[in-house]
């Protein structure tokens, strides 16, 4: 998959001078803001991967590669993964890591009373069971092909944890791991310092100090990168664009798996009522006339959750932009079209109300559109950007997903019923069926097989509104040197920092 790495200008003594009064070999990311740091109980951060390992990793070919783990066997008789531990791993309070913090873990987040959405991932864990301290084995009940992929999942420490609350813990404003970086401070919404891990395990990084600068407003980003206050931040593509011929400075345009969409509430009596008019909003939307405005070309239409993998069906119907056709379907459901241009059934206006996370311009701007083209086939559509998202009063969110993985990642815990990231109540036996299949073969033609049913049941019965994949539009200072530019980017452009420990400022 190409990538395009656009060059802003090459270093310069400019550059350099601009950050004279830093520290020469501190890095400052413009980052949004976190209340805690806890990648056992929440699906994402990029923080994570400076603080913490995984038994595997990913590499920049999103491949697992090792991490905690050095080797492992699989036994296919018995579903039973062995997984042998590095030797000499140290927490970053000096404490010795061994395989009770790898058992701990996960037992932790398959623990329903802990609510963590990262469960269904591990379901299929049968027993875990500690050889030694550093051998450790995971029996599963069924074959489960993205295990290895579930298991660069941050490993925490037994001795800190044990009998603490997995929600609430004070330890996760205090993290401790074993990554290439550890905490230094914590100023509360202004700033999170992470300095070098002089005895990581992989060898200590070349950067001495990454400082995770909250920054939580789009354009404040893209005005503190003019200002020399960042030195690497993810841009709106608007913003972006600014710094292509600004010299000193790098653009990474990255492809990413992270898709936008409507997300349909079906917990709500609205869309028990109305469930039948999402194709017609399907064919409302002009996906390309979207992608062209508020992403200015940098990225793609949508159809399906699993795009940019190789499972990925495209002879799917796409709904592609056809509002007559959009028109036709409300009517066919009894659905009548007045005088003020709305449509109506059972004397009630049709129209919800899409819910967008604050902070984020481009949501905001897809949200805005798609209610807007909304309005013009006959659907009251609005937008509102609360403080806190009610996830189970509202009618509908402009989300975000995607994952660059292995094709059960970001399909079985989000569209599964019942499943700890399924946020829109969404209920599907043929889907849970199609998934299930496709996760326990490891046969390539299984999958694909299993995995087209699954998206042709999501065009027959659909749980999102697909709009747009988005690039994840990086600007950086020229002097860091070792971004990677063709590694394909995960949700919310995470996946950036996987070989940081790599990193260089020059």
């Amino acid at each position: 998959m190409a990538v395009g790495l656009a060059g802003c200008g090459a270093s310069s003594e400019k550059g350099k001078s601009e950050d004279a009064s830093k520290e020469s070999n501190t890095l400052v990311y413009g980052s949004n803001d976190y209340t805690r740091i806890n990648p056992a109980m929440d699906e994402h951060g990029e923080i994570n991967i400076l603080l913490f390992n995984g038994l595997t990793a990913h590499d920049g070919n999103n491949e697992v590669v090792p991490g905690l783990a050095k080797s492992w066997e699989f036994d296919e008789s018995t579903y039973t993964y062995t997984f042998h531990l590095e030797e000499g791993v140290k927490w970053h309070d000096g404490e010795d890591f061994t395989a009770d913090d790898v058992k701990f873990t996960i037992e932790s987040i398959m623990d329903p009373d802990n609510g963590s959405e990262n469960a269904p991932n591990y379901e299929d864990v049968q027993e875990i069971n500690v050889v030694d301290d550093h051998t450790i084995t995971f029996k599963l009940d069924a074959p489960n092909v993205a295990f290895l992929d579930y298991m660069t999942m941050a490993i925490l420490p037994k001795h800190l944890l044990e009998g603490e609350d997995m929600q609430e813990s004070e330890f996760f404003r205090h993290p401790i791991g074993t990554g290439p970086y550890k905490l230094d401070s914590w100023d509360e919404g202004q700033a999170i310092t992470l300095v070098k891990n002089e005895d990581y395990f992989k060898g200590a990084p070349n950067i001495d100090k990454i400082i995770f600068k909250i920054v939580t407003d789009d354009n404040a980003k893209a005005m503190q990168m003019k200002s020399g206050d960042l030195d690497l931040a993810l841009l709106t593509p608007k913003d972006a664009k600014e710094f292509a011929d600004k010299e000193g400075y790098t653009c990474y345009d990255m492809k990413t798996s992270d898709y936008r969409g409507i997300l349909y509430n079906f917990a709500n009596e609205y869309w028990q009522e109305n469930k039948d008019i999402i194709p017609a909003i399907n064919y409302g939307i002009d996906r390309q006339a979207i992608v062209d405005a508020v992403l200015l070309g940098e990225g793609m239409t949508a159809y399906s959750p699993i795009q940019r993998n190789v499972y990925n069906d495209e002879n799917i119907e796409h709904f592609d932009y056809d509002p007559e056709k959009a028109e036709e379907i409300l009517q066919s459901v009894g659905c009548e079209k007045k005088d003020d241009g709305y449509y109506y059934r059972n004397g009630e206006k049709l129209g919800f109300v899409i819910c967008v996370g604050a902070g984020d311009q481009v949501r905001v701007d897809i949200a805005q559109a798609a209610a807007q083209q909304l309005k013009a086939i006959g659907i009251d559509v609005t937008v509102e950007v609360p403080a806190q998202v009610d996830w189970e009063g509202q009618m509908a969110y402009l989300i975000g997903w995607g994952s660059p993985f292995d094709a059960d990642d970001h399909t079985y815990k989000v569209f599964g019923t019942g499943k700890g990231a399924n946020y829109s109540s969404y209920s599907n036996e043929k889907v849970d069926q199609y998934l299930t299949e496709a996760r326990q073969s490891a046969d390539p033609e299984v999958r694909k097989a299993a995995y087209a049913g699954f998206l042709q049941e999501l065009t027959q019965d659909p749980p999102y509104t697909f709009i747009c994949y988005i690039d994840a539009n990086y600007v950086a200072k020229s002097s860091i040197k070792g971004i990677e530019p063709d590694t394909v980017m995960g949700h919310h452009g995470v996946g950036i920092f996987w070989n940081v420990a790599d990193w260089t400022i020059e």
